[in-house]
């Protein structure tokens, strides 16, 4: 494909000479004939020593010794990019011969069902759904259009999914929450997991990542969130829209997440806590309280990101400054 079709399809500027491209790669990995992006300025020297045929920047970027594309979004143009030269498989309508769907289950047209899927009883999903080997969908479960379950993914009773929903390999929707209550022989006794986990719109579940069903009420996953691999939604957490949960995210039962929030890898909240929309919290922090709207938390317990930095250059110079009050003590007895 010709960098200057590329640029027109998705209309950017292209500055420099047309060449004939024939894939993309990263940019220390990127030879003649890809296209490559620089979107993080700490990159921006390798441009200088890249082999691509052309690289992905930003509107303002300095002159580049290489064919460039001008993008006020250089990630998402990226992005774009690789879904011109990668098509991902498609799956022809059809129902597999040992898929097991329950005569009561109303699927949509053009379906794509697999082998050894099973669908329970009272089972809706829209149009256009994909359903790859070995999923399980629940008894009741209400799922909508455009519904994409790759391999062993479970959707559990009466669990509800909106419209172009992705689950990928492994993911549990609505599993019993974790509660238990110890009786009188001091032993732990189940407590029912009665309230369905709700996903709402184009929310993508990645792989082994579990949102479990409440006890009570539900658990909601706002339209436009992305989860991780391995992330843990506990029963009756509310989560916002177009939020991420990064790998290993925990979030304990009833934690409310507010909308356009990060959780970046590792991080943890106790239960009950309430984080406000537009707030970060960077990879492994432990958030035991309410974080305000807009803020950003490092370490633990979790405080604002860059009274935290400080905190972590004073504790490096502890050794010296433990040191140092020894030998004045010393000097002053």
């Amino acid at each position: 494909m010709k960098l200057s079709q590329i640029a027109s399809e998705l209309n950017v500027r292209l500055d420099g000479q047309d060449a004939n491209i024939t894939g993309v790669a990263g940019i220390e990995e990127a030879g003649p004939g890809q296209i490559t992006f620089i979107a993080n300025p700490k990159y921006a020297s390798a441009v200088k020593s890249t082999r691509a045929s052309a690289v992905i920047v930003s509107e303002d970027f300095p002159h580049a010794p290489v064919t460039t594309l001008r993008s006020s979004n250089p990630y998402l143009t990226f992005a774009r990019a690789l879904e011109l030269f990668y098509q991902p498989p498609k799956y022809d309508p059809g129902i597999h011969p040992t898929a097991q769907i329950h005569l009561s289950a109303k699927i949509g047209q053009n379906a794509s069902i697999g082998p050894y899927v099973v669908i329970d009883q009272d089972v809706v999903i829209g149009e256009n759904s994909v359903i790859l080997p070995h999923v399980v969908i629940y008894r009741g479960a209400l799922i909508g259009k455009n519904f994409f379950a790759h391999a062993h993914s479970v959707v559990r009773e009466y669990c509800q999914l909106g419209d172009d929903v992705t689950l990928q390999n492994g993911v549990v929707i609505g599993a019993d929450g974790f509660g238990f209550a110890k009786d009188a022989n001091n032993h732990w006794q189940k407590i029912v997991q009665s309230g369905p986990a709700i996903l709402g719109d184009r929310v993508e579940v990645q792989a082994n990542a579990c949102i479990d069903r409440a006890s009570i009420g539900e658990t909601h996953v706002g339209s436009g969130t992305k989860v991780d691999n391995l992330v843990q939604v506990g029963h009756g957490c509310k989560v916002g829209e177009d939020t991420l949960l990064c790998a290993q995210v925990g979030l304990a039962g009833s934690t409310e997440i507010g909308n356009h929030v990060i959780l970046a890898g590792q991080v943890g909240v106790a239960g009950h806590c309430k984080i406000g929309d537009r707030a970060i919290a960077t990879a492994q922090s432990g958030i035991p309280n309410d974080v305000e709207a807009g803020t950003m938390v490092s370490g633990y317990p979790a405080i604002e990101n860059r009274q935290w930095l400080r905190a972590v250059a004073v504790f490096n110079k502890l050794p010296e400054l433990a040191k140092a009050i020894r030998r004045s003590t010393k000097d002053n007895s």
